[in-house]
């Protein structure tokens, strides 16, 4: 989604590198590309004016303009006031002594509430908890049944009672079941309208009135841009609510949604959705997000990615055939299978220092995707056993036939051996460092390490 925001930004840091030394001349040449960029990027004019006599007050100290590394004072600038347009966001859910803890999602028809019911009751397992999920959405046809589906796909608990379609009521015995049961945390989908009306209003403010919601999040469409702000604050007007949750942050929407949520709204963003899994869904941290947007990446959510994606066990399995040089076609294939896992290639690309901008790949080499990770795994699935644990045992014609059974061609698959056989040379060199793909070993002391760092 930052994508544009993040190649404009890095073109006006690129071209401040060719300067000795700043001067109010260049500053204000860059603040009016950094200023245009972000209005294209659909943060608020408010928001941008602001932002920008802030980073000017501050890179026209006399310090920065006699820096040896201009570029990078101006980073720094730029990052640091980025972040504070987040204020003091935490992401996730604040700390909660209420027993059930509820929380009241609502937002405009369309804008995912019901996917996101189910993601959170996801992420709400994951950390210990015991979710129950009900549906007050009586109106919308099958919205009853989505989240039915959606909570079976996510193993959290739905209460649905047969035949009560009153949203209140529907509501309140979802508590009553939630204290009789066992469970921590009530998640209520609420109805949604294609817009803001009375009967809207009122339906929301009885259910609030009915289960005294601790936390109140407004869904939003990140690719509806100041539509979705402009919403957020009139209900945040007309209801309250306490947090932000931004869905389709994975679309192609320019992003200044986010920018300009605390600023114009006035409360911080919980949770972002970057897909349609039920894993895409994940505490929003400021920091990480301006790192990608500046092309710094995004390493501590790439090992918290890891970490989901791959178990321990299995960690120390590769760890051990690492270090006995025993890498097989087959462990690379199970290998390619973590990564998609873990998301869209692209997306994690994005996370790696420097990869953020995929278009600088050259034009000679081939872009790399998805659908190709699924090419060389029919092309792996091709071979026989024996093959995958032996990949010298693969001649011309054995070549020929593994292409004719994957639908390839025999240079794909000479190209495939060819980076298997780089790849096993690397993992050889590094040896006992692959200790570092344990999940509770070189992970999550890596992550420690750049957390207080």
């Amino acid at each position: 989604m930052f994508e544009s925001l993040s190649d404009r930004l890095q073109g006006v840091f690129r071209s401040l590198r060719g300067e000795a030394r700043l001067t109010e001349a260049t500053v204000e040449a860059a603040l009016r590309e950094i200023r245009l960029a972000l209005l294209e990027a659909d943060v608020n004019f408010k928001v941008v004016k602001a932002f920008i006599d802030r980073v000017r007050d501050r890179a026209v100290d006399q310090e920065v303009l006699k820096s040896l590394t201009p570029d990078q004072q101006v980073v720094r600038i730029v990052r640091d006031e980025m972040l504070a347009l987040f204020g003091d966001t935490q992401g996730g859910l604040p700390p909660s002594q209420a027993h059930p803890r509820v929380i009241l999602l609502l937002g405009l028809q369309g804008s995912g509430k019901t996917t996101t019911a189910g993601k959170l009751g996801r992420w709400l397992s994951r950390q210990g908890k015991h979710p129950l999920l009900v549906s007050t959405d009586v109106r919308r046809p099958a919205a009853i049944a989505q989240l039915t589906v959606v909570g079976k796909q996510a193993d959290v608990r739905v209460f649905d009672p047969p035949g009560d379609l009153d949203p209140v009521r529907r509501a309140s015995g979802a508590m009553t079941e939630a204290r009789n049961a066992g469970f921590d945390t009530v998640i209520v989908d609420t109805a949604g309208r294609l817009h803001i009306d009375e009967e809207l209003m009122a339906e929301l403010q009885a259910i609030k009135a009915a289960v005294q919601p601790g936390d109140l999040l407004y869904v939003a469409d990140a690719m509806t841009g100041q539509d979705a702000i402009k919403s957020a604050g009139e209900f945040n007007r007309r209801v309250g609510i306490s947090g932000v949750v931004l869905t389709k942050m994975d679309g192609d929407a320019r992003g200044g949604a986010a920018l300009s949520v605390v600023g114009v709204v006035g409360v911080p963003i919980a949770f972002v959705g970057s897909g349609e899994r039920l894993q895409d869904l994940e505490p929003f941290h400021p920091d990480r997000v301006v790192s990608r947007v500046l092309g710094m990446g995004d390493v501590l959510s790439l090992i918290e990615k890891a970490e989901q994606a791959v178990s321990q066990e299995d960690a120390e399995k590769l760890e051990r055939k690492i270090r006995l040089d025993d890498f097989t076609l087959e462990d690379f294939r199970d290998q390619l299978r973590t990564i998609k896992k873990m998301g869209p290639l692209e997306q994690i690309l994005g996370m790696l220092p420097g990869m953020g901008n995929l278009k600088e790949l050259s034009a000679n080499r081939d872009k790399i995707d998805d659908t190709q990770l699924g090419r060389v795994e029919a092309i792996i699935n091709s071979m026989t056993p024996n093959e995958r644990r032996n990949h010298q045992l693969i001649n011309g014609s054995r070549r020929k036939r593994i292409a004719k059974g994957s639908g390839t061609s025999v240079e794909e698959i000479n190209r495939l051996l060819k980076q298997f056989m780089q790849m096993k040379k690397m993992l050889k060199s590094i040896g006992g460092m692959a200790g570092l793909a344990k999940k509770k070993g070189g992970l999550g002391a890596m992550k420690s390490l750049m957390n207080k760092g």
